[in-house]
């Protein structure tokens, strides 16, 4: 039974407690989840010069063009991976010869004709993507707090950062703990000031010592403690200020394309304390934010998929709250307006008051139940949301919301999990045909390449070359990567551990490889080159001591796990201009395809001790549990979850696709059975269950392992080497929907 009609005979009946499903109309044959159909037609094309009619009309058109390529091209992946599995077993027995693997790869089509040169065309695209450098929140949609706040983190105090993490130690009575403490506050505002005279110097002299500031003939001055009256060494970096009223004011200054905002306010409790009067620099920190309906959320009926379009269309459209109890009282969040300013000269300055979004659609493999085409099968889920998505954002396109997130005209869809540039192809010929079909002008659909598996590494520079005219970003998502690469060789032998795997030479040169090729095809001052994600959201100093290798490795992007995170890595930007290590890196040598082809299996297998496959297999069954029961029981698709060593590490299905894999690998070269497996899951749920015992919500897996979240990490593990491409989608999609049922 292949991908598309697998999960079919749940959703057939309108009783199954998933979905009530309604025909679009009687000429037509979709039949859509009321919600779904409720939602588009009552909230989605309010506004628009698009009936009802015409969308289903033309979304079944599209479907009938576009779900039988899908499915070849899903069927082309196996086919490519049985070539591959059977080349490696033929050769189980032989020592592994490199160049033959090379062009075995090459004579199936798993590595595409060269392209030769070529410079991408994408017009129309943001200042945020195009020349401003900085961090990146990737946030789940389907949850509209959070996409709020992803939203708003476009600003954010630094000196909240600095205080409320391990970047300010807690030694010498600098402790977090209680109410305010000084001392760490004085340590706090020791970092800020540091990061002045690092960012905008005096002509001489220290922040530190500044105790008041003027305009001397327009421009700005600060008076030092010693009565000197000093300037910026480059003046140009005072931008404006903004008049708060009662003597409270904010100096808007700019380096490397980045904004920050020196808040005086004599008044509050920390600019009374303050020489010159400064509470807080207000940091301009998530650039663009990726609101994502694929890894981080578990939507996978029409009731779901309904909450993640209505939030992107809040989004859009500019109205979207969220209302919560924080501390005994009811607060609202809803986007920030824009932010105003008064230039030198006395002209207004507007700068954006929210990140820049772009929104993850999900890639070729699954199909929804909340619509089926005309035989009754799940419609291809990733044609689905190109038609929702770039619907929803057409509100943006028409000035139709209360603010604009694209000045430019775009429309901004980051594409995950593609396979080569075929699969790049069809993406972009899908959003011409919904451009077509929505009369919205052709190319303002973009398109972000996620770097995330091996047949699109080999071919990056190909798959770039046919959405040149619209594609806007790339990214290493070394963590799918890392999944895809076990699934891709799990013939060849056992994997070396998950430790090992970070520092195998297949991984550097796959970073370096995809900053090369965005620089050999122009994305310099055009598009974002994007690295991973910093995996643990409490680690803040760990992070900001490490993650200067991105803007160093000519990343002009590079995600962050928080706001608060966004706020501290935007200093790393500060400290870095990304474009001149361009430069620089533009001059390296290449990186190797041949490394990156490298197969990272384990040399002497036999060496692997018993303690070293019982400490990975339950390093790995932890991991995976500990993601899967809250994605099956509460429907949560991204969160921080303690690892076996109570670390809290942001999860989603990316972390959990290596975890699956490892185990599978191992599992079927003999280092670990069956039985093995299922005795680690048992062990591990139980320590699982005790990391989730303050969580009232939570239904343990023990100690009768009889409920669906723990079968499903069993097959996970257990059945990881037959998964399409080793995702964990099917799986847990399935599992969900019959909890839903439950």
């Amino acid at each position: 039974m292949n991908i598309f009609t697998k999960l079919a005979s749940l959703f057939q009946s309108n009783d199954s407690g998933v979905d009530d499903v309604v025909k679009t109309s009687q000429s037509m044959s979709l039949k859509v989840s009321k919600d779904l159909k409720d939602f588009l037609e009552n909230e989605v094309l309010d506004g628009l010069d698009i009936s009802s009619d015409h969308f289903w009309t033309s979304f079944e058109e599209i479907l009938n063009e576009f779900s039988p390529r899908n499915k070849e091209l899903l069927e082309k992946r196996e086919d490519i991976q049985s070539s591959i599995d059977a080349w490696h077993i033929e050769r189980r027995d032989s020592e592994h010869n490199h160049m033959e693997y090379k062009s075995f790869l090459e004579k199936i089509g798993y590595i595409a004709p060269r392209s030769g040169d070529f410079t991408i065309t994408t017009s129309n695209v943001d200042p945020e993507i195009k020349t401003i450098a900085g961090p990146q929140l990737v946030v789940p949609v389907m949850n509209a707090r959070f996409a709020l706040n992803a939203a708003n983190a476009r600003w954010g105090s630094l000196y909240d950062a600095l205080y409320g993490t391990d970047v300010i130690s807690d030694e010498d009575g600098a402790k977090r703990e209680g109410g305010y403490n000084p001392i760490r506050g004085d340590k706090v505002i020791a970092f800020a000031k540091n990061f002045l005279d690092e960012t905008i110097p005096l002509e001489h002299g220290s922040f530190a010592n500044v105790s008041a500031f003027e305009f001397i003939d327009g421009e700005l001055s600060a008076t030092l403690l010693e009565g000197d009256k000093v300037g910026l060494k480059n003046p140009s970096q005072y931008v404006g200020y903004v008049d708060n009223g009662e003597g409270t004011y904010g100096l808007l200054f700019t380096n490397n394309n980045l904004h920050f905002e020196i808040q005086i306010d004599n008044t509050h409790s920390v600019g009374s304390t303050d020489i010159a009067g400064i509470k807080d620099i207000l940091m301009e920190s998530a650039i663009t934010t990726i609101q994502d309906a694929e890894d981080s959320v578990a939507a996978v009926d029409g009731e779901d998929k309904t909450i993640v379009y209505r939030n992107w269309l809040g989004l859009m459209k500019g109205d979207l709250q969220e209302s919560f109890n924080k501390n005994g009282s009811q607060m609202t969040r809803e986007l920030n307006p824009d932010r105003a300013y008064k230039a030198k000269d006395g002209s207004d300055i507007t700068l954006p008051g929210r990140s820049l979004m772009l929104v993850r659609n999900v890639g070729h493999l699954m199909t929804n139940p909340g619509i089926l085409d005309s035989t009754g099968a799940e419609v291809p889920e990733g044609i689905m949301d190109a038609m929702f998505t770039i619907c929803i954002a057409k509100h943006d396109l028409e000035n139709k919301g209360l603010y604009k997130n694209s000045k430019t005209g775009s429309i901004y869809i980051v594409k995950p999990k593609m396979h080569g540039p075929e699969e790049v192809q069809f993406t972009c010929d899908l959003f011409a045909a919904v451009e077509k079909a929505l009369n919205i002008p052709h190319l303002s659909a973009k398109v972000g390449i996620m770097d995330e598996e091996r047949r699109t590494t080999v071919n990056l520079k190909e798959c770039i070359e046919v959405a040149k005219e619209r594609v806007i970003f790339i990214n290493t998502g070394f963590l799918d990567r890392t999944g895809d690469e076990i699934h891709t060789s799990m013939e060849a032998g056992p994997m070396i551990s998950k430790v090992d795997m970070k520092q195998h030479q297949w991984i550097a040169s796959y970073e370096n490889w995809n900053v090369d090729i965005g620089l050999e095809t122009g994305f310099k001052g055009n598009a974002q080159i994007g690295k991973g994600m910093w995996p643990m959201p409490d680690e803040m100093l760990g992070m900001y001591n490490t993650k200067t290798m991105h803007p160093k490795a000519g990343a002009n992007c590079a995600w962050v796990p928080s706001p608060t995170a966004a706020s501290l890595h935007a200093i790393h930007y500060h400290q870095i201009l990304v474009s001149d290590e361009q430069e620089l890196i533009a001059k390296r040598e290449k990186a190797s395809l041949d490394s990156i082809l490298d197969i990272p299996v384990h040399k002497n297998p036999s060496e692997i001790s018993a303690e070293q496959v019982q400490a990975e297999l339950d390093n790995n069954c932890q991991g995976i549990l500990g993601y899967v029961v809250r994605w099956v029981d509460q429907g949560v698709g991204c969160s921080k979850v303690p690892d076996i060593n109570n670390v809290g590490l942001m999860e989603d299905r990316a972390t959990c696709r290596i975890s699956s894999q490892h185990v599978a690998n191992w599992m079927h070269h003999g280092l670990c059975s069956e039985d093995q497996v299922v005795e680690s899951m048992k062990k591990m749920a139980l320590v699982v269950d005790g990391q989730n015992a303050s969580d009232q919500t939570y239904t343990p897996m023990g100690p009768l392992y009889d409920g669906l979240a723990f079968k499903a990490a069993c097959d996970l593990a257990i059945q990881g080497r037959v998964q399409p491409s080793g995702y964990t989608e099917p799986v847990l999609h399935a599992t969900r929907l019959k909890y839903k049922i439950k």
